[in-house]
C-alpha cells in the first residue's frame, strides 16, 4: 500500500502543531469528513448480516478488501484508503483503527472488540511535535484480542496472538503469544489439528 500526498502528515512547524494547526491537508481533512458523515449513515447502524453492504461502503472510499473480509458497523475506521484486508479478515465491533498510514490484516486474522490499532504519533522530541505515521501489518492467521493496543510500525507475525488488553509498541514474531502492558512473549502457539 502506497500513501498518497494528501495522506502525509504537514510539516508540524509550518502546520504551527502546537498551537492547534491541522496535521493533515485540507483535502484530506475533506475526505475524513466525507468518509465519517458516509459510515454514520449508511453503515454504522447496520446488523451484522449487512458486511457485505459495509464492504461496499470502505470501497467507495478506497479500501481495499477481499470479498469475505468483515468489519462490524461499530469500528471506527480513520481512513478507510489506508486499510486492506485479506480473505476472511475481521475487524470486531467497536475496534478503532486509526489508519494515519498503511494497516493491512491477513487472511483469517482476527482484530477483536474494542481494539485499537494506532499507526500515528508524535516525536515528543521534536520542538514542533511532528506527527508521525507508520504502517501495521496483522499478519495471516494472526488474532489481536479484545482491546489489545498496537502502536506504529508494528507487525504481528502470522499466527501471532496479542492478549487481551495487552499493549505492543513492538513487532511480535510469527506464531508468539504476547501478553500484558509492555507485551512479552509467554510461548509459542501450536495448533492442534484433526487427526486425518
Amino acid at each position: 500500500m502506497r500513501i498518497g500526498d494528501d495522506d502525509r502528515p504537514l510539516d508540524g512547524g509550518a502546520a504551527r502543531a502546537w498551537q492547534g494547526g491541522a496535521s493533515f491537508s485540507r483535502a484530506n481533512r475533506l475526505y475524513r469528513l466525507a468518509w465519517t458523515i458516509a459510515w454514520l449513515l449508511l453503515a454504522a447502524w447496520t446488523p451484522p448480516p449487512l458486511r457485505g453492504w459495509r464492504r461496499l461502503v470502505l470501497q467507495a472510499f478506497g479500501a481495499r478488501l477481499a470479498p469475505t473480509a468483515n468489519v462490524y458497523a461499530s469500528a471506527r475506521i480513520w481512513s478507510p484508503r489506508n486499510l486492506s484486508m485479506e480473505d476472511h479478515a475481521a475487524i470486531g465491533p467497536r475496534a478503532t483503527i486509526y489508519s494515519m498510514a498503511p494497516i493491512s490484516i491477513g487472511a483469517h486474522a482476527v482484530v477483536s472488540q474494542g481494539t485499537h490499532l494506532c499507526a500515528g504519533t508524535h516525536d515528543i522530541e521534536d520542538a514542533a511535535f511532528q506527527l508521525v505515521a507508520r504502517p501495521i501489518i496483522i499478519g495471516a492467521r494472526a488474532w489481536v484480542a479484545a482491546e489489545a493496543f498496537v502502536g506504529p510500525g508494528v507487525s504481528i507475525g502470522e499466527g501471532a496472538v496479542l492478549g487481551a488488553r495487552a499493549v505492543t509498541m513492538r513487532d511480535v514474531a510469527p506464531w508468539m503469544i504476547a501478553v500484558g502492558n509492555p507485551a512479552r512473549v509467554v510461548r509459542e502457539r501450536r495448533i492442534r489439528f484433526d487427526p486425518a
